[in-house]
């Protein structure tokens, strides 16, 4: 690129400016004789760090640049897979995109798990304000608050059928709702610190729940009997999920591991330990979704036999780790979070990984290619949990808000957010 005369003459005059500014005094000497400049006080005034402006100014230009071209190669995969486009692809392919459809609010204190009714369009929130709330998310209307927890509820879960709820709390205790007449049916204590975690078994039999008093227990739904109590962990235990068939339950704790346990046995069948901070969140991988990791992860997920189950962790290292259970090995690892990665799942469709963390982003993974394709940025404050349905393929939620917001794609599949207000 060629400069005119005007432009060589204020280049010149502005590097001279910096030059004497610094200090340079020889530089600047021999560079204002070589470029025959004649420098005056109010020459100078005008050219006062014009060479710093002008430098800031093309690392500004160039960070909206490298921006604007993320955007374009998000919309171009939108276009693949969730946009117009894209509208004959099957459904369970697309994935969620702003802006919301609805704004929810009515919890006093924060969110801190959504989870969506396994047959009815409902939804139902747990909150540090000691209530459970139950919301309508197809016309965004709240339908009624239960109560009963005396402190923070930590995390909610239905069995299969909906017809029951549980939930664990900072009070120390688990309770056991009928949704239909909703009314706590059963309280459990036996725990000796914050029940931070809770699932119903798949066969809708037992419960199991995760303490700060580093144990799990599993409870009996009929009597609300403790009737299991797996040790191993040395700190915290911050989250318990079982398997699909339920023979399997994993849980992640403060000391830095992710434990697999053997149910009919109390056996830790594997320890996972090559995170380097707390582990806050797991998911297993549904079966949909394992001819994709196979093809992804090629011939290290094939040295067992039967290769997986499949189990994701996202840590307070900022990393999300996909392992295979059946051979106690980390798969793959993704980067690119700026803080404590606080909630995981996979897509429906079984292709992708969702995230959310406390960098107030959800980030959608393609993890064939093990990259990022979409960052949503549309919270205010952090976003700490992730749940999902059938019906509605996403829910995203952040505890340091009260409010949620409810987002769709093209064809009307619906994401719930929550954002600071």
């Amino acid at each position: 690129m060629v400069l005119s005369q005007r432009q060589r003459d204020e280049l010149n005059r502005a590097i001279a400016d910096y030059l004497r500014s610094n200090g340079y005094e020889e530089a600047y000497s021999t560079f204002k004789k070589e470029a025959e400049l004649d420098m005056n006080e109010e020459v100078d005034k005008k050219y006062a760090g014009l060479l710093e402006k002008k430098w800031t100014s093309v690392i500004r230009l160039q960070k909206k640049v490298m921006e604007l071209e993320s955007k374009l190669n998000e919309a171009k995969e939108e276009m693949t897979h969730g946009g117009p486009v894209g509208q004959k692809r099957d459904p369970k392919e697309w994935i969620p995109r702003p802006p919301e459809r609805y704004a929810l609010s009515g919890h006093r204190a924060p969110v801190t798990r959504v989870i969506f009714h396994p047959v009815f369009s409902v939804m139902v929130t747990a909150s540090e304000d000691a209530t459970i709330k139950v919301w309508d998310y197809e016309a965004g209307d709240f339908e009624r608050t239960l109560k009963g927890h005396t402190d923070s509820v930590q995390d909610i879960s239905f069995d299969q059928t909906g017809k029951l709820l549980a939930s664990c709390s900072a009070d120390m205790s688990i309770k056991l709702w009928d949704f239909q007449g909703f009314e706590c049916i059963r309280t459990m204590h036996g725990h000796d610190h914050n029940v931070s975690s809770v699932a119903i078994m798949p066969n809708g039999d037992h419960i199991v729940s995760a303490s700060r008093d580093k144990t799990i227990k599993m409870w009996e739904v009929a009597t609300g009997y403790c009737v299991k109590t797996f040790t191993g962990h040395r700190e915290w235990v911050r989250m318990v999920r079982p398997n699909q068939d339920g023979s399997l339950i994993a849980s992640c704790s403060n000391d830095q591991t992710v434990r697999v346990w053997v149910v009919a046995s109390k056996e830790c069948k594997a320890e996972l330990r090559e995170h380097e901070h707390v582990v806050e969140c797991i998911a297993w991988a549904p079966d949909s979704a394992h001819p994709t990791i196979l093809e992804a992860t090629g011939s290290e997920s094939k040295k067992s036999g039967k290769p997986g189950p499949f189990l994701l962790s996202g840590s307070r290292d900022k990393t999300i780790k996909m392992w295979d259970v059946s051979i106690g090995i980390c798969l793959m690892t993704l980067v690119g979070h700026d803080n404590w990665v606080r909630g995981v799942l996979v897509h429906p469709g079984g292709r992708f990984i969702v995230s959310c963390a406390d960098d107030k982003t959800i980030r959608i993974w393609d993890y064939k290619n093990k990259r990022c394709m979409k960052t949503l940025s549309a919270h205010e404050h952090f976003v700490t949990s992730l749940g999902k349905t059938l019906f509605v393929y996403f829910a995203f939620f952040a505890s340091q808000m009260s409010s949620m917001r409810l987002t769709c794609t093209n064809t009307g599949q619906k994401c719930l957010s929550c954002i600071s207000d």
